[in-house]
């Protein structure tokens, strides 16, 4: 069997295919490359106008989900969609429950400067209008007017009262007396004792009289004073009026269009009366809580919270990072003051579904899904089309203090989260709501097919990465070893890696080297250095295995020949990053009814496809020797110093070659070291992480040192276009200090790693004497002869045992 050749190890991306010198010829790229289908999702999900057609982008961290949901946003909103500035003020009529206003984008901040211009002349003027000699003469007059006819009522009750000899006295404020007098000085108790009956009767019945005339007269009195209020009040409606009334007016025809903004300059300015104290006193517990709230514009009760502000007509975009219940839904702030907690309508804050509405809110799934409370509400939010500002503490009922209760914000939204496939999984399991509220799924890829086109597609990609972070223009060469790079990250000679992170991380830190080195193209050999670097800061924990090889803790063997003994190869990975390692496998046989003991499932430290792995080579061998006689020989397997958890089915191919050199007493070649699985077949079947594990061989070759021109690796066939193995493999490749084998089924394994032919059954199923299999089939068959022969002796001995 001949190696690989060198192109089949690693598929470099050719200069001519890239028709440019640097990426500064190249146009970045509006878009993601390569996530047609989820662009598609996005596309259709965005024009639907039905509600429930929210986004669930699914793809694992570092695909660019967000960069390409926010670039196709920009290229692609409904210019035609309005947003709308949202403001909350008082409901004079209803305080606990503030009015809601919906404005065109930018009106709000306009509405707001508007009132607090008003306001800010009217605490100037009302003052100095209604302190004004003009205002205090009219007001004095009505109350002299007042006065004067209460005295006069009151005046001629008295009068009628000294007819009779009787006083009219004022005790309290409000308060009237009638006393019987004597002269000119009033009865005492003694005096009036002395008094005739016929005398105290008459001063009685005359009181009596003169009470019922006082009670109409003080009915008269209550039905002036009323009547004097409302004097007073439409004087000062009038006065308020002249102040303010043009203004007013004035903002009303502004306003024209919005009939809900005209409504409250009316009740405005009705309410202006009702609370002129506002600006008459000077009202330190207002002041003292406009402070404590940090907005010191007065008076507070006439003010306008613009809760969501947009400064132009743009469809809003918002990407929630922290997606509390407080940051989505927003919150009534409170103030303290005495000892007293405080709120109103101006201390409503927004939150991201305020800010988002008429446009698009991105956030994480799974930070949203570990803050309390937020599915539910948002939930709650999306089916109701609207967005209800309740605190969290009335949520848990943990608190009894006096709130307000906003007017719920119309939602008009669409929602986009990003979250891997196990969140997506999850939530269709458990949450029935979820499909019915996101129905569209941008599914993400992680990788697309390499091509002429896809690679300058991918270099164009990598402009709009250097333009984007600001990065030193990249050569075609630097350019080549990216996507080499990318197609590595791929596990495929035939695809690119979409991970943007993970190609972004690469040129920000290639960008470093070549800067440190004062070039101003990034070139391949920055990339290589980059590469190097990344790989040397994450690799003390491989070099600490790798110095265990070299000093002889792990048992390696790379020259000659042994019994039993294969080196299969495994990947380990430490945060990331991945890399591979020899590992001994061993196998012995011993007369036995044919079983495979399997140490360490029996130990329990192999997984279940460890076990079905084994399992299956156990199905192989007794398929091939075992069809028509049991087998007579039993045999273990295992790992030597494994001391951890083993699991994958990549070293089952190992194994049977483990078993098949143990039965025939062939030995393995130590040079070689061999990966793959195994069906019942006998057919190798592809693994995971080929890369690595050549390169783990190779690498313990070069530190078991020793000039041998015959070492190699053993891949399954179908692992060849995986195959981007390191520069200095190809470079051993190239000098023959190394080689790569490709295998499809079993006999090809045994033929490489036995040096002896595997053998093929001829039509009554024997294997010619000097090939593996047949030297295994003679030996079984010597064994069974001679269990034959014992079960003769036995009858010749006692035939009654049958």
């Amino acid at each position: 069997m001949k190696p690989l050749s060198l192109p089949q190890l690693y598929k470099a991306c050719v200069l001519k295919d890239l028709p440019f010198k640097s990426t500064r010829q190249l146009e970045p790229l509006a878009e993601i490359v390569g996530q047609n289908r989820a662009q598609e999702a996005v596309r259709f999900a965005l024009a639907m106008p039905h509600d429930g057609y929210n986004v669930y982008a699914v793809g694992r961290n570092g695909l660019g989900k967000r960069t390409m949901m926010l670039r196709y946003l920009e290229h692609h909103l409904d210019t035609k969609q309005q947003s709308h500035d949202w403001c909350y003020v008082a409901d004079f009529e209803e305080p606990r429950i503030p009015k809601l206003l919906q404005l065109p984008a930018g009106k709000g901040i306009q509405l707001k400067q508007d009132m607090e211009k008003l306001m800010g002349r009217l605490v100037k003027v009302i003052p100095q209008t209604f302190d004004s000699d003009s205002f205090l003469e009219r007001s004095e007059q009505l109350k002299e007017e007042y006065g004067k006819k209460q005295e006069d009522e009151l005046e001629k009750v008295a009068a009628q009262a000294r007819k009779k000899k009787v006083s009219l006295n004022i005790t309290t404020p409000g308060g009237y007396r009638l006393v019987a007098m004597k002269g000119d000085e009033p009865h005492t108790a003694e005096t009036f004792k002395e008094l005739t009956d016929a005398q105290r009767d008459k001063f009685e019945d005359s009181v009596n009289k003169l009470e019922k005339k006082l009670r109409q007269a003080l009915r008269k009195l209550a039905d002036w004073e009323q009547e004097y209020a409302d004097k007073q009040q439409a004087l000062n409606k009038e006065t308020l009026e002249g102040i303010s009334g043009h203004q007013i007016d004035a903002l009303i025809e502004g306003y024209k269009g919005l009939p809900d903004v005209v409504a409250f300059f009316e009740a405005v300015r009705a309410d202006l009366v009702e609370n002129l104290d506002i600006f008459l006193d000077d009202n330190e517990e207002q002041a003292a809580i406009a402070y404590a709230s940090l907005n010191k514009k007065m008076p507070r009760r006439y003010l306008v919270n613009v809760v969501v502000h947009q400064k132009t007509n743009e469809v809003p975009m918002v990407v929630e990072d922290n997606p509390t219940y407080h940051n989505l839904f927003g919150y009534v702030e409170n103030v303290t003051y005495k000892g007293t907690v405080f709120t109103d309508f101006s201390l409503i804050r927004a939150g991201s579904l305020h800010r988002a509405n008429g446009g698009y809110l991105l956030m994480d799934a799974i930070k949203m899904l570990e803050q309390p409370f937020v599915w539910d509400g948002l939930k709650r939010a999306l089916r109701a089309r609207s967005i209800e500002i309740n605190s969290l503490e009335r949520e848990l009922t943990l608190s009894g203090t006096i709130s307000i209760e906003p007017q719920g914000v119309p939602l008009n939204v669409k929602l986009v989260l990003f979250g891997d496939r196990e969140t997506w999984m999850l939530l269709q399991d458990y949450d029935p709501e979820f499909a019915e509220l996101f129905r569209v799924t941008a599914d993400f890829e992680n990788e697309m097919y390499r091509s002429e086109d896809s690679q300058v597609m991918y270099a164009k990609f990598i402009a709009s990465v250097v333009k984007e972070k600001s990065l030193l223009h990249c050569s075609n060469k630097a350019v080549a070893r990216v996507i080499e790079y990318s197609a590595r990250m791929a596990e495929h000679q035939n695809r690119l890696s979409l991970h943007a992170a993970n190609i972004a991380n690469l040129l920000r830190e290639s960008d470093f080297w070549a800067r440190q080195a004062g070039a101003k193209l990034i070139q391949d050999t920055h990339v290589e250095r980059a590469l190097e670097s990344a790989k040397y800061r994450s690799s003390r924990i491989r070099d600490q295995l790798y110095d265990s090889i070299r000093d002889g803790s792990t048992l390696v063997s790379t020259q000659g020949v042994v019994v039993g003994q294969v080196n299969a190869l495994s990947v380990l990975s430490t945060g990331g990053f991945e890399f591979g390692l020899s590992n001994r496998v061993t196998a012995t046989c011993y007369y036995g009814d044919g079983e495979i003991m399997d140490i360490e499932r029996d130990v329990k430290l192999g997984g279940n496809i460890h076990s079905k792995g084994v399992m299956i080579l156990s199905s192989w061998l007794s398929s091939h020797f075992a069809v028509n006689d049991p087998m007579h020989l039993s045999a273990s397997l295992t790992f030597e110093q494994n001391y951890g958890e083993v699991d994958g089915d990549s070293a089952s191919l190992a194994e049977l070659c483990a078993l098949i050199s143990s039965i025939s007493g062939i030995p393995v070649r130590q040079d070689l070291a061999i990966t793959g699985s195994v069906n019942q077949f006998g057919e190798v079947q592809p693994i995971g992480g080929v890369n690595e594990k050549v390169e783990g061989f190779f690498a313990t070759c070069q530190l078991k040192g020793g000039s041998n021109d015959t070492q190699g690796a053993i891949v399954p066939a179908n692992n060849v276009q995986n195959l981007m193995l390191d520069s200095e493999v190809v470079k051993a490749v190239r000098e023959s200090r190394f080689a790569v084998y490709a295998v499809s089924n079993v006999e090809e394994a045994v033929t490489l790693l036995l040096d002896k032919p595997a053998g093929k059954a001829d039509s009554k199923g024997n294997y010619p004497k000097q090939s593996v299999f047949g030297i295994i089939q003679q030996r079984l068959e010597k064994m069974r002869e001679h269990e034959r022969q014992e079960h003769a002796r036995d009858d010749q001995k006692d035939p009654s045992i049958h």
